[in-house]
């Protein structure tokens, strides 16, 4: 999270700003977590709009489909509000689970496509510090860098490196990307491989994932642009975070 990874928002509609990038197909094999903990982790995009679901939806009968996964219940009441309200509105959705430090990736139809271990911002804490995607890194307190919960959509982009990623708080500069190892001293791609959660706390704000999967289920998930993010509270509970009863319809 930094203002040297944005680009002016003018610019984020040109042919320049926005990646055409075919990877994967809806015949890519499915990576599942048996365990979260066990798997790989991630980072963000510019945000259109946050806050709470809109609702106002006919609920459908049908419940998210998390295949051999085992998602926290939050993620599952989670995806199955989402599905059952049509808030993504024929949108990818995905789902940061901050407190178990996972991503999942649905289509469309809320067919999983891959949950994947990912890497989060250092504090805990649900909401971005006024400014902060303005200010340089080094300004930037241990205690404010943390990754925002909050209904996001998010987008395609670039950063000012020419990096592909994906745009979640555009404002506070928190974006989806390949996790970075370019400081040996973080230990980014061992803290993605060790069997705990309690390391993936490291980053700015932004969700960083596993480059191979990010590549695998991420980028085709923003194959028109812009996919929905749902990033799940830990200092609130669902309710409060989004304003509804995210309980799957008919509990």
């Amino acid at each position: 999270m930094h203002p040297l990874n944005k680009k002016p928002r003018a610019r984020r509609a040109s042919a320049a700003w926005l990646i055409a990038f075919a990877c994967g197909s809806a015949a890519t094999p499915i990576a599942l977590a048996r365990d979260p903990a066990s798997l790989p982790h991630a980072t963000s995009l510019p945000q259109a709009t946050t806050g709470g679901p809109s609702g106002g939806f006919a609920p459908r009968a049908t419940l998210a489909d998390f295949r051999d996964a085992a998602p926290s219940g939050a993620a599952r009441e989670m995806a199955d509000w989402a599905l059952a309200t049509e808030d993504p509105q024929g949108l990818p959705f995905l789902i940061v689970d901050k407190q178990a430090a996972t991503l999942y990736v649905f289509d469309a139809d809320g067919r999983l496509a891959g949950a994947s271990a990912i890497l989060l911002g250092m504090a805990r804490g649900d909401d971005s510090v006024p400014g902060i995607g303005e200010r340089p890194m080094s300004q930037i307190r241990p205690q404010e860098r943390t990754t925002p919960a909050g209904r996001f959509v998010a987008e395609r982009g670039m950063n000012s490196h020419g990096e592909d990623i994906m745009w979640v708080d555009y404002d506070a500069a928190v974006s989806m990307h390949r996790v970075r190892a370019t400081n040996p001293k973080e230990r980014r791609l061992e803290r993605l491989r060790t069997p705990t959660i309690d390391d993936n706390r490291i980053s700015y704000g932004c969700i960083n994932v596993p480059a191979r999967f990010y590549d695998r289920h991420v980028v085709p998930a923003f194959a028109d642009g812009h996919a929905i993010v749902y990033v799940l509270p830990e200092t609130r509970s669902l309710r409060e975070q989004f304003g509804v009863d995210v309980a799957a319809p008919g509990a």
